[in-house]
């Protein structure tokens, strides 16, 4: 057990930015309603997982979504209450997947068109075989009394997870077993991971609340701290087309590139015709021609065609907050956050605009 950081504030929870997403219209900071216990993880059997199914609804496409990701030909999405929607027509239509949770999904990550996972809260980490056809529930664990924020697989059988606490959990044998390895990271104040990225040709990132980056260099074995160049919370990781090459970002539109994996950050600056990008950024992908793109909340839209270097701004009309963004077919996006899925053109734009 340990006791609470006096710096941490609720603006600064990586947990209640997720949770915020909740709330309609203003869309208020949350303060996370979690324990301040950590307990050791133990890889728990899936056959000993006592599962409560997610509940179909006939809405769930308009609900609080939080991630999406392509997974070959097909598009999938998690959110709320264990929502998991796929769409196998670009985006076009959407079904509810029926998975073996009720818990809020934070993220997904699929590492080819056939093996994926999302993780979660109470610790849940879900998997699937078939491109988010099905899904089996490897892990979850609610005495942690906390979310799993972002995970990555590096190929079908190693993969590492991030949460709240700093929670580092990693698997060799595709998710059968998860492994607590959250002392590999000197963060003994226990401050939230709340996302993990590869850097290409360099190895990997962790960002998390109040600035905290952690690199490694081995792809997660061994990590060193990164001295960070801004002391609030960073909400994601995106690699360049350059070896070393990458993008952080999170609260108030901040967002940093490196050329040379952490060792030296340069602040970029995200105008449009008002002034700095001052919005929360929550999540961002890479495309198909190397261009970055970065969403977040009052419905912005960044796009980078130089690795990160610079980005343009598209803020959306209806200045809803996004939580997650993907590729879809002909040049399009998807968007996910509050009010579900938007298709959009790729700026960001409603197609029914």
């Amino acid at each position: 057990m340990f006791e609470p950081n006096a710096r941490r504030s609720t603006a600064c929870d990586a947990a209640a930015h997720r949770l915020s997403l909740r709330m309609p219209a203003l869309l208020k900071p949350l303060a996370l309603s979690l324990s301040l216990g950590l307990v050791s993880a133990q890889a728990v059997a899936a056959d000993k997982i006592k599962t409560y199914d997610s509940i179909a609804s006939s809405r769930a496409v308009e609900s609080l979504l939080v991630d999406v990701s392509a997974a070959g030909g097909n598009l999938v999405a998690v959110g709320e209450r264990g929502h998991v929607l796929i769409s196998r027509d670009k985006g076009q239509s959407w079904k509810q997947v029926v998975v073996p949770t009720r818990q809020l999904l934070t993220s997904l990550f699929f590492v080819d068109e056939k093996n994926g996972w999302a993780v979660g809260h109470d610790a849940v980490i879900l998997a699937t075989t078939d491109g988010g056809a099905t899904w089996v529930k490897q892990f979850e664990e609610p005495e942690r009394e906390a979310p799993l924020l972002d995970i990555w697989f590096r190929d079908s059988q190693v993969g590492y997870a991030v949460g709240a606490y700093g929670a580092l959990l990693t698997t060799s044998n595709g998710g059968k077993t998860w492994q607590d390895v959250s002392d590999r990271l000197d963060n003994e104040d226990g401050y939230h991971l709340n996302a993990i990225g590869e850097v290409k040709g360099s190895g990997l990132l962790a960002v998390g609340e109040l600035g905290n980056m952690f690199r490694s260099l081995d792809y997660g074995m061994t990590w060193e701290i990164v001295e960070s160049p801004y002391e609030g919370s960073l909400f994601g990781v995106l690699s360049g087309s350059a070896v070393g090459e990458a993008v952080v970002y999170g609260l108030r539109g901040h967002i940093f590139y490196t050329a040379d994996f952490g060792t030296t950050w340069t602040e970029v600056q995200a105008k449009n015709e008002d002034g700095v990008i001052e919005y929360g950024l929550s999540d961002g992908a890479r495309l198909a021609d190397g261009s970055l793109l970065i969403v977040g909340h009052g419905g912005t839209v960044l796009r980078s065609r130089d690795g990160g270097k610079s980005f343009s701004v598209f803020n959306r009309p209806d200045r809803i907050s996004l939580a997650g963004v993907a590729p879809a077919a002909d040049g399009q996006l998807v968007l996910v956050g509050q009010g579900g899925v938007h298709m959009t053109d790729g700026t960001g734009a409603s197609l029914e605009d």
